[in-house]
């Protein structure tokens, strides 16, 4: 499954309503760190479609970067049932980002 674009308008209906754990990317283009996870987080996207995958552009979406309190990227949070279950901040690499979603 590809990656959704969250943005204030669909958060709701694709995170808060989401029947699946749902793994929210926050980022930015100018980001190093970001552009070494990108890579990562599409590779779980392409290859687990049991999870719903998300990313926040930082810069683009204010708003969602201030309602997750975001002070550092990036940042994966991760949701089911509409509650934040589990954050990561900083590059990880894939086996602990799937650690995050168990």
């Amino acid at each position: 499954m590809a990656e959704i674009t969250l943005t204030s308008a669909n958060f709701d209906s694709e995170v808060m309503n989401s029947d699946k754990p749902v793994l929210i990317d926050f980022w930015a283009t100018w980001c190093g760190p970001c552009r070494m996870l990108g890579p990562v987080i599409e590779e779980i996207a392409n290859e687990h479609p049991e999870i719903k995958v998300c990313k926040v552009n930082v810069d683009e979406e204010q708003a969602l970067a201030l309602r997750f309190n975001v002070d550092a990227i990036p940042l994966l949070v991760v949701m089911k049932n509409g509650e934040v279950t589990n954050t990561s901040m900083g590059f990880q690499p894939k086996d602990q980002v799937l650690e995050l979603l168990k």
